[in-house]
């Protein structure tokens, strides 16, 4: 595995353009994994990120309760799973999610929850929240798969 990069987010506006940005890199196929505590925005990043890349305008939920969403992109199709609510890894196969990863963009929120079934090719995005400030955010990047580093060069400031 290459080794992670860490970024220091001074607010929600920094992780909101990073998201942003990273969206006009993604093609079908890609898919990322978002880890972190309660609040830490993986939400908050997903959305900013579908968003920029919607077909038409609409609002972007959290998927708690519904477990995954689907939009129609500009780069594809898009899907947006949080797995916070499932308690078994059997849950996973009936979402479909296992398709979605060759097929479309996914960007799966507590992903940590798919244990060995999460993508090879996955790049992880951990957010985490900075103790002595509650609007900074650390968030590590992490990936094996090399697409990712010609990604983020373009994404990266």
């Amino acid at each position: 595995m290459i080794p992670p990069v860490t970024l220091t987010l001074p607010g929600a506006g920094e992780t909101a353009r990073f998201a942003e940005a990273l969206a006009g890199a993604l093609t079908p196929g890609d898919t990322l994994l978002l880890s972190g505590p309660i609040g830490a925005g993986k939400t908050h990043f997903a959305r900013h990120l579908i968003q920029r890349i919607l077909v038409e305008a609409e609002d972007v939920p959290s998927p708690t309760y519904t477990l995954v969403q689907t939009y129609d992109t500009v780069a594809g199709p898009l899907w947006h799973a949080d797995l916070y609510r499932l308690s078994s890894p059997d849950e996973i196969a009936e979402l479909g999610l296992a398709e979605a990863f060759d097929s479309a963009i996914c960007l799966v929120e507590w992903a940590e929850r798919l244990g060995p079934l999460a993508p090879p090719h996955a790049l992880w995005v951990n957010l985490a929240p900075d103790p002595a400030d509650d609007d900074r955010r650390q968030m590590t990047l992490a990936w094996s798969d090399p697409k990712w580093a010609l990604k983020l060069e373009q994404t990266l400031p």
